[in-house]
């Protein structure tokens, strides 16, 4: 390739990063406070649940994420031509336009939020449940209701104590963004193969994978300076 066709290959791939980040952000917006709410019904004391949850999290974290996404992406096709399922559940799904573009970064978010809740779920589980018993008893004797004491003395502490582990799946997720392309949503490693079938060349798939280093060094910065503000509780 000449210098002139990878500034443009650069370019094209630089187009498509906002779709990349998209799968990214959303994913991380709607993962981690389900994943707190997962962390906490799997401490629940009422079995059932709990293990509910477990199971849950066992098949998320047991199977792949390309799977799941496939799975995601095809369900509510499959789902359609159930005849058995209940009239108001096919009006919904009759609803859904599985050939609009919404529908394919719908079923991308769906399949990752689902997944990395899963993951979020254990850290913050272990973050929780590293705290002394201690606390909760001396947080109850100062009059603290139990939503005072998460929320005032537990949350502070988890927080810190998970950074570091949630930083891991965090740059994680950004390499993973790249699992969307199994069901062709377009972002950064779809068109970098593209471009490399268009110009014979590995080097589209080279420059993707220095915009998603050049992402993950980001997040490792932007990690370090949380966990330099966090640096309490020594």
């Amino acid at each position: 390739m000449t210098s002139e066709e990878v500034l443009k290959a650069l370019g094209i791939l630089l187009d498509y990063l906002v779709p990349t980040l998209k799968v990214f952000g959303y994913t991380l917006l709607y993962s981690v406070p389900l994943g707190m709410i997962v962390a906490l019904l799997k401490m629940c004391r009422f079995k059932p649940i709990s293990w509910l949850t477990s199971l849950y999290i066992l098949i998320m974290r047991g199977t792949p994420l390309m799977l799941q996404v496939i799975v995601a992406y095809f369900a509510v096709p499959m789902l359609k031509q159930n005849d058995s399922l209940p009239g108001f559940i096919m009006s919904i799904l009759d609803k859904v336009n599985i050939q609009a573009e919404g529908y394919m970064l719908s079923a991308v978010l769906v399949a990752f939020s689902l997944n990395y809740a899963a993951y979020f779920a254990e850290i913050f589980r272990g973050g929780i449940e590293s705290i002394p018993k201690g606390q909760y008893e001396a947080a109850a004797a100062l009059g603290f209701t139990r939503s005072q004491t998460f929320f005032r003395i537990i949350l502070p502490q988890v927080i810190k104590r998970v950074v570091p582990a949630s930083a891991n799946e965090v740059i994680t997720l950004v390499k993973d963004t790249s699992l969307a392309n199994v069901v062709a949503y377009a972002e950064i490693t779809m068109k970098a193969k593209q471009q490399m079938q268009n110009y014979s060349s590995l080097i589209p798939l080279f420059l993707a994978g220095l915009l998603y280093f050049a992402m993950a060094t980001v997040l490792t910065i932007v990690f370090s300076l949380i966990e330099k503000r966090l640096d309490y509780y020594k």
